[in-house]
């Protein structure tokens, strides 16, 4: 991986004006494609992915005025929502990956890297999340990147193949998802420091509104029986906030990946909900549903519907930013559960 330039407090150094990319041409020539990842489906259980880009509304030039906001781009859309909450204005944030993107072994193509090259900056997860990153960030010398995770200690995965590995979806969790508002905060102040007292305005006031869903997602689940209380899905997105409430979570595959689905995993699956009469099973949006709807089907558990966990939705959509899809799971999950 190559070296950025780091601060005295061990931060990558931020560039304050926008870069000029010399060498894009040669920086596409970066073998992205075939590095042994498979890509997982690009809809869910129900419906396509949507053919749109991840760019913020308004992100693009229009009526050839061309946006001179620095240029921060993140790896999934549901960090950009974050990024935005906090930037307000003052910098354009686009996603690199599309709205119901399979964001785990997503394939950069080359006019992802093209328009990295013109970022002030890139915000990931971290934590294994994007195995394509470091890969994509071999085409950006002089592009940092920042990692959101720092400073949370992960929950490790459980069996298989990715025993111990960290769990990438901290973002889950609202109180976690506040230490995410905390590093980017830094990342624009160190981008923009004239924009700080913004950058501080607009972190609090959303980590207001974490706490608010904290709470409100607190109580919405206690509603739940302490018997039904099994969060059964396709993938263990979930494990940071069961721990957050009191929830067992269960799964078909550890990380997102639909060829992880085995036999048996199916079988352990079907044998556990049996056996604590869960009522209903989940999936993810950008997956198959089709494996749990068997699973469902074989346990005599009904389908209880689809969660959005790696991408958010289209704005007249279920999930539209990461409070609403916050939300649309709980609901989906005490309607599920509790039968309400």
């Amino acid at each position: 991986m190559p070296q950025h330039r780091r601060d005295g407090q061990g931060h990558a150094e931020v560039p304050r004006h926008p870069l000029k990319q010399a060498v894009v041409a040669a920086a596409l020539m970066v073998p992205l494609l075939g590095a042994g990842c498979t890509p997982g489906p690009q809809s869910g259980g129900t419906s396509p992915a949507p053919s749109m880009t991840g760019a913020a509304p308004g992100a693009s030039e229009s009526a050839g005025v061309r946006d001179e906001r620095p240029l921060v781009l993140t790896t999934f859309t549901i960090l950009a929502d974050m990024a935005r909450q906090v930037a307000g204005e003052r910098v354009r944030v686009e996603s690199i990956t599309r709205l119901g993107a399979e964001i785990h072994g997503y394939e950069p193509t080359p006019s992802d890297l093209k328009r990295a090259s013109g970022a002030q900056m890139v915000l990931e997860n971290g934590f294994g999340l994007e195995r394509w990153a470091q890969r994509f960030y071999a085409g950006l010398p002089d592009v940092p990147h920042v990692t959101l995770t720092e400073g949370i200690t992960p929950l490790p995965i459980a069996g298989d193949a990715y025993q111990g590995k960290p769990n990438p979806h901290a973002w889950m969790s609202p109180r976690l998802a506040k230490v995410y508002v905390k590093n980017i905060r830094r990342a624009l102040t160190r981008l923009d420091p004239a924009g700080a007292a913004t950058f501080q305005r607009n972190a609090e006031r959303y980590s207001a509104e974490l706490d608010a869903l904290d709470r409100e997602l607190r109580t919405s689940l206690a509603r739940i029986p302490p018997a039904q209380r099994v969060l059964a899905t396709c993938e263990g997105a979930f494990s940071y906030l069961a721990r957050d409430y009191g929830l067992t979570e269960a799964y078909l595959w550890p990380v997102n990946a639909e060829s992880q689905v085995t036999p048996q995993r199916m079988a352990r699956l079907i044998a556990l909900v049996k056996e604590r009469r869960v009522p209903a099973v989940f999936c993810e949006s950008t997956v198959s549903a089709e494996p749990q709807k068997q699973v469902a089907k074989q346990s005599g558990a009904r389908f209880g519907g689809v969660f959005h966990v790696d991408s958010l939705s289209l704005p007249d959509g279920p999930a539209p930013n990461l409070l609403e899809l916050q939300r649309h799971n709980v609901e989906t999950l005490q309607a599920g559960l509790a039968g309400s």
